[in-house]
């Protein structure tokens, strides 16, 4: 992170009493802003799926290590080893190969022969290891070296910095950098178990990554000034109710071992250690396991429990958007909370009447900003608002952030600007996802009838570009936009495909109940030019001589509405086309589900012609037939078997299919069945997963790997065209 390099950076240039004030200061404020999760993380104490348990049936395990810092702390590891025997625990020392002192092979000798344990701890200890991938790997090399000289087998990097995928480098059997929960480290993303696991290598090997569990006691003595070991003891028996891995790390350097003397501002009793292993032994006598830290690593990397799944998360969402009718950002929320995650949204508001915050379900929704889209008809009304909910989104989620961290900020655009109202967030560390529903510059071509490669145009694929870059992922909502994004903004390792896949906890199918006679074709959704909802309307003249009770009902808003109500006089259609105001999703679902007949039927010759539509598949999972436009981005996903297709901006040929689709009863129940399996094949069900595990891996620094590769080739049965053309996401 930018903050950790500057620290490092200027840390050797502060004195110790100002770092050290200065880390009090701060971390009064971590503490309380991080109350229900340290030092005990309830969700971290969940026991992998087909955990064994400890050898000869023990209750838990107590893991003794040391970081040796410098050289005053090296003078006491032989002090610190004998108290430990004296108790009858044995311990882990890690020295730091290159930094301020040199431990002696001699020490190193006599603490093993006498039953303990040596690792290497980082390589100078400067905060460096992990600036870049290159020099991590050079400075593989030079440990991998100390790990044979010195027989050791375990890691552990200075200040508990880490990267579990590019510690793959190293020749260890243990890692031990990371913890369940530690709010006051510079990276304070815990692994979230009081268990240790298995990172595997893709060729089958791999290490066992050892978190500590109990607080550093630099933290709790120096840090918070604490003057007893009572959380210590509070933590281990939570960990013992668990049956989980009591791993502590207590330095050599800060023991005060000479009770006649005071301790200095750099030391805290050594009587605190003392107590806390005394209550150990006394309290969970012939209850525990004591292994040393490679013996852990023997047992565990014979088991191989995986990696356990962190909950739960902070995830901020922004989206200048209704929350209630963006099915998109609502399954990504309601993915998220379902699995425990905490889901703050920040949005816009159609009705001023809604209150400015709620709960929906369990995600917490913020208002911050009216849209009525009756002045975004010019290009300064359609940018001033973008600015305005910018600047509160800012500010907003600024001010939300400081009171607690976000792990992860989702931005969804439009515009793609906004994805920088997450600078404070990423500048400390929570990962920032940018999920393009729109490609901004064919879409503004397309608002103001613009030429490809006009200024505005130009313009606004370098704020892509820049937004792009600024984002840690970048999510495209179809595959004919990943090619286009890739080739101009941003690399593909960088960029998956989620398309608007269905959400059939909402959009099932349902026992309709419709007006007798009176057939219902429904469209709802934006009414922006590039839906071509003129084009539906105009066909509504031929389809009302054909099927007289026939209906049109409009469901939406947008700055064509105006217009075409205007055309709906001007024919003599108002008592068959019908307007109606958007509604939330769940309302829309029971609306829809009773139409007829769905249409979508958007213009080829324009944005449209690569914009993917959510309605289609809304309607095929609720077992409504759907008229679709001919446009490329729909031929690419759908055949004539789920869908009635119609030559693009002709109204008349809409006007066949309508009726095609209204009177001929056998194509209408085929084309249902065809279009229910076809959805269900490509519902979120399918996707949320992989979802979930992009948000993960973007949050502990790993690889992103879908559950199946294949995923994102979205397909109907049957459809030769489309598998040749397939866009395979990596």
């Amino acid at each position: 992170m930018l903050s950790n390099r500057l620290y490092y950076r200027l840390k050797p240039y502060l004195p110790w009493r100002l770092r050290m004030g200065a880390r009090r200061i701060v971390a009064q404020t971590q503490r309380r802003r991080a109350a229900d999760t340290w030092p005990i993380n309830e969700a971290a104490g969940r026991m992998p799926g087909g955990w064994p348990g400890w050898p000869d049936g023990k209750k838990f395990a107590l893991v003794l290590t040391h970081d040796v810092e410098g050289a005053s702390g090296v003078a006491k590891c032989r002090q610190l080893m004998q108290l430990e025997q004296s108790l009858g625990f044995r311990s882990s020392f890690n020295f730091i190969p290159e930094g301020e002192y040199s431990v002696s092979p001699a020490l190193r000798e006599e603490l093993v022969s006498n039953g303990f344990e040596v690792g290497v701890h980082d390589l100078r200890h400067d905060g460096k290891l992990y600036q870049s991938r290159r020099d991590f790997a050079e400075k593989a090399g030079h440990i991998n070296r100390y790990l044979a000289e010195w027989g050791a087998v375990g890691f552990r990097s200075g200040f508990m910095l880490h990267n579990l995928e590019w510690l793959h480098d190293l020749k260890v059997s243990y890692d031990a950098s990371t913890f369940d929960t530690d709010p006051f480290e510079p990276q304070p993303d815990g692994v979230g178990t009081i268990f240790p696991f298995w990172m595997p290598r893709p060729d089958g090997g791999g290490y066992v990554e050892l978190p500590y569990t109990l607080p550093q006691d630099s933290t709790l003595f120096l840090v918070l000034k604490e003057t007893s070991p009572e959380i210590w003891k509070r933590k281990l028996d939570w960990i013992a109710g668990h049956g989980g891995m009591a791993l502590i790390n207590v330095h050599p350097d800060f023991l005060a071992f000479d009770r006649a003397k005071k301790p200095s501002s750099q030391e805290f009793p050594g009587a605190y250690y003392r107590e806390f292993l005394e209550h150990v032994r006394t309290r969970y006598a012939g209850l525990f396991w004591q292994p040393l830290a490679r013996e852990m690593a023997e047992y565990v990397a014979a088991i191989r429990p995986p990696k356990p799944r962190v909950l739960p998360r902070r995830i901020g969402m922004i989206s200048y958007s209704d929350y209630r009718t963006d099915n998109r950002v609502i399954r990504y929320a309601e993915a998220l909370t379902g699995r425990g995650d905490t889901v703050d949204v920040l949005s816009i508001k159609w009705d001023s009447r809604l209150p400015e915050v709620e709960a929906i379900g369990r995600v917490q929704v913020h208002r911050i900003q009216e849209r009525y889209g009756k002045n975004e008809k010019s290009k300064s009304g359609h940018l001033w608002p973008l600015l305005k909910f910018w600047l509160r989104a800012c500010v907003y989620l600024t001010r939300q952030h400081l009171h607690r961290r976000y792990d992860l900020i989702h931005v969804h655009n439009i515009p793609d600007f906004l994805v920088f109202v997450a600078w404070l967030p990423r500048l400390t560390g929570a990962k920032i996802i940018l999920d393009v529903h729109d490609v901004v510059p064919e879409f503004y071509a397309s608002k103001f009838k613009l030429k490809p490669h006009s200024f505005g145009v130009n313009a606004l694929k370098k704020v892509e570009r820049i937004s792009a870059r600024f984002a840690d992922h970048v999510i495209i909502s179809n595959h004919l936009w990943h090619k286009m994004f890739v080739a101009r903004s941003v690399p593909e390792a960088k960029c998956s495909v989620f398309i608007n896949n269905v959400n059939q906890r909402i959009f099932y199918r349902r026992e309709p109940v419709r007006r007798p006679g009176s057939p219902v074709i429904l469209f709802p959704g934006g009414l922006q030019w590039h839906q071509g909802l003129d084009i539906a309307i105009r066909a509504m003249t031929k389809v009302g001589k054909k099927i007289p009770a026939a209906e049109l009902h409009i469901y939406g808003a947008g700055n064509m509405k105006d217009d075409l109500v205007e055309l709906t006089r001007n024919l003599g259609l108002t008592e068959t086309v019908r307007f109606f105001d958007p509604l939330p999703v769940e309302q829309i679902a029971e609306v829809m589900s009773n139409a007829d007949l769905g249409v979508v039927p958007k213009r080829a010759d324009s944005f449209g012609n690569e914009a993917y539509s959510t309605k289609i598949m809304e309607f095929m999972s609720l077992g409504v037939p759907v008229v679709v436009s001919s446009t490329k981005i729909d031929r690419f996903y759908f055949n004539d078997s789920v869908v009635r297709f119609f030559e693009s901006g002709n109204a008349d040929a809409l006007a066949d299919a309508l009726i095609e689709m209204l009177e001929n009863g056998e194509s209408r129940q085929r084309m249902i069945a065809s279009a229910l399996e076809y959805a269900a094949q490509n519902s979120w069900n399918v996707r949320k997963a992989d979802y979930l595990e992009l948000v993960d891996s973007l949050i502990e620094n790993r690889p992103w790997i879908p559950s199946d590769p294949e995923s994102n080739a979205v397909i109907p049965a049957g459809s030769a065209v489309m598998e040749t053309e397939i866009v395979t996401v990596n």
